[in-house]
């Protein structure tokens, strides 16, 4: 009974690491603002530059205070791709990031993002964690990101700014398309693995 009821409490989607991630969810408006609306690149940059940096944090509560769900192994890097995509896509039309390097970053997002929605839909795909290596590209990239907006900022230094998104940027690119080749493998077992179960 007591077990039962655990893990009701485990599935729900109403847990602290949930909540957390929401909250990060819920900075995207405020990111627009600040970048688009106040208008000050620096603010949005610190702003986006936090987002990145709690990303480990969720993951962490639902370990340490036991309540990992299904829903929060999908929710959290649902969130992650969302605040990623959406900060590159804002980024290059306020023109503080080269398009190339936007577009190269959007074009994985949506290229696995894409593959995993559809192969989850249409073919039954059993839901996979998110590999270190995919996690790290997304850490880089998100710290890369808002330096860019430093770069274009009025802080002290922004050459440094732009020498440290560049070297945190192309490492999370490369790292980023590797990944997505390395899911490939995982993909298609995922999907095998679903339809064995729907047998």
């Amino acid at each position: 009974m007591d077990q039962r009821t655990e893990q009701r409490e485990v599935d729900t989607l109403w847990t602290i690491p949930n909540l957390f991630t929401l909250i990060r969810l819920l900075c995207l408006p405020l990111f627009l603002w600040l970048l688009f609306g106040l208008p000050s690149r620096q603010a949005a940059a610190w702003l986006l530059g936090g987002l990145g940096a709690t990303d480990w944090v969720d993951g962490y509560l639902a370990r340490r205070l036991g309540q990992t769900s299904e829903f929060g192994k999908k929710f959290d890097p649902t969130v992650d791709r969302l605040l990623l995509g959406v900060a590159v896509v804002a980024i290059m039309i306020n023109g503080a990031m080269p398009i190339w390097f936007g577009v190269a970053v959007l074009a994985r997002e949506v290229l696995v993002g894409g593959t995993i929605a559809i192969a989850t839909l249409f073919f039954g795909m059993e839901r996979f964690d998110v590999t270190f290596l995919g996690k790290l590209a997304t850490f880089l990239l998100m710290f890369a990101v808002p330096g860019f907006l430093m770069a274009e900022s009025s802080v002290p230094y922004p050459d440094a700014f732009l020498v440290a998104s560049w070297c945190l940027g192309i490492p999370g690119l490369i790292l980023s398309y590797y990944t997505a080749i390395a899911y490939i493998p995982k993909i298609s077992a995922a999907i095998r693995s679903g339809r064995a179960r729907r047998s």
